[in-house]
């Protein structure tokens, strides 16, 4: 048993050494408040530009549509992080507003042109008798839309919609390159701190996890009141 006792021995000071000498936790902390913002924002930014260009995309409106096309096609055609360099160093090189900000308009433009998508798919999974059965009640166009279609539509798309937002937080990682403190970049502070890798992959890897699994129940029980009125 003294391997055991050597090797535990040897993880309690090296866990020791990477998060709790000068407090590196507190990065940790500090990172994942910084993912949690980025990724809160940039999700309810890329909501609405997903809407706006989905229903460019549906529009029967020539220049609409291709707007949305164009947009659609080189957002998912370019990596994100070359989208979010080109935005933080290029575009608004001369805002003077905080990083976070800027990195979060970068994934919402991102992440809209996937959910716009989503949200298209969505719409037109609900059947037209339900369109033609507002608009013989009296209502326009869009309130149709809006009242009729978009809240059958939101019960098809939630999955879709969660599984994108979870997307983006795993995405954020990337944030480090715009000098942004988040997770990653915290651990790969105490690497380099440290000299040791093991150790802080581990922890962000971890961090990550518990996370993601968290929001992945929370949407678990969202997901299943919505269905519930499904039941007869």
């Amino acid at each position: 048993m003294d391997w055991f006792y050597n090797w535990f021995d040897s993880f309690c000071h090296t866990f020791e050494r990477c998060f709790i000498k000068d407090q590196n936790y507190l990065k940790l902390l500090e990172g994942l408040g910084v993912t949690i913002k980025v990724s809160l924002l940039a999700a309810a930014m890329g909501l609405v530009i997903g809407f706006l260009i989905a229903l460019c995309n549906m529009s029967k409106n020539k220049p609409l549509r291709l707007i949305g096309k164009v947009y659609t096609d080189v957002i998912r055609g370019t990596p994100s992080v070359t989208q979010l360099m080109i935005i933080y160093f290029v575009i608004f090189a001369t805002v003077n507003w905080e990083k976070w900000i800027i990195a979060s308009i970068a994934f919402a433009i991102n992440s809209g042109a996937y959910v716009s998508e989503i949200i298209r798919a969505g719409i037109l999974s609900i059947d037209k008798g339900q369109t033609e059965a507002g608009r013989s009640l009296g209502l326009s166009k869009t309130q149709t839309m809006m009242s009729i279609v978009v809240p059958q539509a939101i019960k098809n798309i939630f999955p879709a919609m969660c599984n994108e937002f979870i997307t983006l937080i795993k995405e954020t990682a990337i944030v480090g390159y715009v000098g942004l403190m988040d997770i990653q970049k915290a651990g790969d502070f105490i690497k380099s701190a440290t000299y040791e890798a093991f150790m802080p992959l581990i922890g962000i890897a971890i961090i990550y996890f518990i996370l993601i699994k968290s929001l992945t129940l929370i949407f678990g029980a969202i997901e299943k009141k919505l269905r519930k009125s499904d039941i007869r």
